[in-house]
């Protein structure tokens, strides 16, 4: 510090308050820009969920109704499966209808 700090104070706050400037700035635009970004992601959102949808359907692309009926055929057999498994020890004839019941083919 030298005497001319004592005679111009505000000389020697110039580089405290330019620190905190550039503080304040390098925390501010990162949120101005975030919130930039958040304001056009709300104003296009429609396209931007079908572009997500259809990005979905190129990774995964839904399954043929074929393929559905066939999957929940086979669910259902799962399910008549471990229901006679579980009551085999305890009901063997009511067993052996659910598992009948599951092989048959419809």
């Amino acid at each position: 510090m030298s005497i001319l700090a004592i005679a111009f104070p505000a000389e020697a706050a110039i580089p405290l308050a330019q620190s905190l400037i550039g503080t304040t700035a390098a925390f501010v635009r990162p949120v101005l820009g975030l919130g930039a970004l958040f304001t056009l992601l709300m104003v296009f959102k429609p396209l931007v969920i079908g572009v997500l949808r259809a990005a979905l359907l190129l990774v995964k692309p839904r399954k043929s109704l074929e393929q559905r009926i066939a999957q929940h055929k086979f669910s259902g057999v799962m399910m008549l499966n471990r229901m006679a498994n579980q009551y085999s020890h305890s009901q063997p004839n009511f067993a052996a209808e659910l598992r009948s019941l599951a092989a048959r083919d419809k």
